[in-house]
């Protein structure tokens, strides 16, 4: 039985399947619900699920409505109904559910205008995909990220008024080496590439991308990561940006779930553990018209057209203010050092992976020229983060702005103090949302609304919670004075 209406959201003759199609490929499928799935302010997919028997096109057009107040960061209780509109091209029979469900994402809409919801996230994607497109300057954003994340074995935390405490651990871990056992824990920061009895996680990446392309999402490489204690990846196949937000949110759906089937647990936590390295969302990008690529130039720098140098330009002249959005907890900051693979500083350069934008090399085909962004981290909400980082491209081309010359050496140990880095917080990252918002207001794609919502949600719920808590290490530094 086929698990996905189609592996491109199209029908075998390029049209989007329509609402009939959607619902009759679940009753040939034999589904029983409906599952219900959408994108909160901060990331998180919510869901709501009702019988196939109650759920007929008229849902397509005219919404189901739900209560908006009960969603972080969105509407006041006076004004809180809202309208759930499920897209019919995005239609999975969900792997998860033990009876046959019907999974669909939805977007967003007002009950009393049906306009879209500005502070819907996947209405902010398809927003800047229509705003690239009206620009004239291309028509498809291709996205290819790497998101890494960690599998433990056990997690546990707290925090109360007179105590705190975190535990993750890992039969791989480094720290478990004095424990009697097989030997075959993985060293810190050696952890990429291993083969098996070092990797233990192999056939479990391998179920997650079998069901990962069963839902029609195309992936490569899977591998462990550098980190020890069970650090992965699994690299999905470039699309279209908003498709692939649906996607990126699907694969954490799909990672978390299959390894919880297996008595394990995943975290998309930038990092979980101190001492290694953390995990990022390395973002591939480039920008096509008419079917062919404005990012390339053979006589260019690492092959770069000047539209691709100037898309990087923007890129880094607006990156503090991106971090906000493309590494948008207070975790992201203790990845974001120098010394771990981390990205912390502002320039480009080909094959460098210690600038924040590096251009692959690994191929001469023009088809193949793209930029990696390496600051973003898989804790953000990648309909937002995807549409900011189009933004601040597209504002680079309109202004032409320079990047400046690469930094073709190691930034690590060789960086000067007049290379630009990242943030070393969020506060800060706010700060400079604050100060530097107008390239996401063009097109309406964001709003000021959005942005002083998150600004404020952040400030108050993540950065003062840290900031106002005692920290462990302090009582081992104070204590005593």
């Amino acid at each position: 039985m086929a698990i996905a209406i189609d592996r491109q959201y199209l029908t075998a003759d390029g049209i989007r399947p329509e609402p009939a199609e959607a619902l009759g490929w679940a009753l040939e499928s034999k589904a029983q619900m409906v599952d219900l799935k959408f994108c909160d302010l901060l990331g998180t997919w919510q869901h709501c699920s009702m019988s196939i028997s109650a759920f007929d096109e008229s849902a397509f057009t005219d919404g189901l409505g739900f209560d908006g107040s009960s969603i972080r960061g969105w509407k006041g209780i006076s004004e809180s109904d809202m309208l759930l509109m499920p897209i019919a091209s995005s239609a999975v029979i969900d792997p998860f559910c033990e009876a046959p469900t019907l999974s669909l994402i939805c977007e967003i809409a007002d009950p009393v205008t049906h306009e879209p919801y500005a502070r819907d996230p996947r209405g902010v994607a398809t927003r800047a995909e229509e705003f690239l497109r009206a620009s004239g300057i291309a028509d498809t954003a291709f996205f290819g990220p790497e998101c890494e994340f960690f599998v433990f074995d056990e997690v546990s935390y707290e925090l109360g008024p007179n105590r705190s405490h975190y535990v993750v651990d890992s039969p791989e871990g480094h720290w478990n080496s004095g424990k009697p056992g097989l030997g075959y824990t993985v060293r810190e920061k050696e952890g990429y590439f291993p083969p098996a009895p070092h990797d233990t996680l192999s056939d479990l990446r391998t179920e997650m991308v079998l069901t990962l392309e069963s839902l029609g999402i195309p992936c490569e490489f899977h591998h462990h990561e550098v980190a020890s204690g069970g650090q992965c990846e699994i690299d999905l196949r470039f699309q279209p940006l908003t498709r692939m937000a649906d996607q990126v949110m699907t694969y954490k759906y799909v990672i978390k779930n299959t390894a919880r089937r297996a008595g394990k647990t995943v975290t998309f936590m930038p990092k979980p553990i101190f001492g290694d390295n953390g995990s990022g969302m390395h973002t591939h990008q480039s920008i096509w018209k008419d079917g062919e690529t404005l990012m390339a130039d053979p006589d260019g720098y690492a092959g770069l057209s000047e539209t691709a140098r100037a898309y990087v330009g923007g890129l880094l002249t607006h990156a503090p203010a991106l971090l906000a959005l493309c590494a948008p907890t207070t975790n992201s900051y203790r990845r974001l050092v120098p010394g771990y693979e981390a990205p912390v500083n502002l320039v480009y350069s080909q094959r460098n992976r210690s600038a924040c934008i590096r251009i692959p090399m690994y191929s001469e085909s023009p088809r193949a020229k793209r930029i990696e962004f390496r600051c973003p981290d898989p804790s953000a909400n990648p309909y937002l983060a995807f549409a900011a980082m189009l933004l601040a491209g597209i504002d680079g081309i309109k202004r032409s702005l320079d990047p400046g010359g690469p930094a073709d050496y190691d930034l690590f140990h060789e960086a000067t103090a007049d290379v630009p880095q990242v943030p070393g917080s969020l506060g800060e990252a706010l700060d400079a949302l604050e100060a530097d918002r107008d390239f996401l207001l063009q097109g309406d794609v964001f709003t000021e609304d959005l942005i002083e919502t998150w600004i404020a949600y952040k400030r108050e719920n993540e950065v003062d919670t840290v900031r106002l808590r005692p920290h462990p290490a302090e009582f081992a530094l104070y204590y005593d004075c």
